[in-house]
């Protein structure tokens, strides 16, 4: 199975890549309002995956055959402050996550920052959430994998 979500994985970084979604300068585009591809890759991206999350809700079953349960999140102010976070990062370095992983295999030497950026943030944050949980209203901390 592993294998499977490295050609998988391995797929979605050369979509990535092939769209220009993992493209600095088109990210810089985005933002800038001077290049709408990535507004298009976006749309599309929830295009395809709205009917599929529809139908796993309704005929999704798990490997033991209990259905699949999509929840929603709460919202609350730590939404807000996670957006800007998150947004300010992406604007500032041209990457989220999975183009982060991109580029490091495209080998742009300048994502390790990015890489190192987003693991010290995730650190700090998980440090930080007890103090934060309060002000921002944020709901208590989930621990352990869940139920699979």
């Amino acid at each position: 199975m592993l294998l499977v979500y490295a050609i998988l994985g391995a797929l979605f970084g050369f979509v990535l890549s092939r769209s220009g979604a993992a493209d600095y300068d088109f990210i810089q585009g985005m933002f800038l309002l001077t290049n709408f591809q990535l507004y298009g890759i976006i749309g599309v991206a929830v295009a395809l995956t709205a009917p599929g999350i529809l139908l796993i809700k309704r005929y999704g079953r798990t490997a033991t055959g209990a259905p699949i349960v999509i929840e929603l999140k709460p919202l609350h102010r730590g939404n807000l402050v996670g957006g800007v976070l998150f947004g300010v990062g992406w604007a500032i370095t041209g990457m989220c996550p999975g183009p982060i992983l991109v580029n490091i295999g495209e080998g742009k030497v300048y994502a390790i920052a990015a890489l190192a950026g987003a693991l010290i943030g995730a650190g700090l944050f998980g440090v930080s959430y007890p103090r934060l949980a309060r002000p921002l209203g944020l709901p208590p901390l989930a621990r352990g994998t869940g139920d699979g």
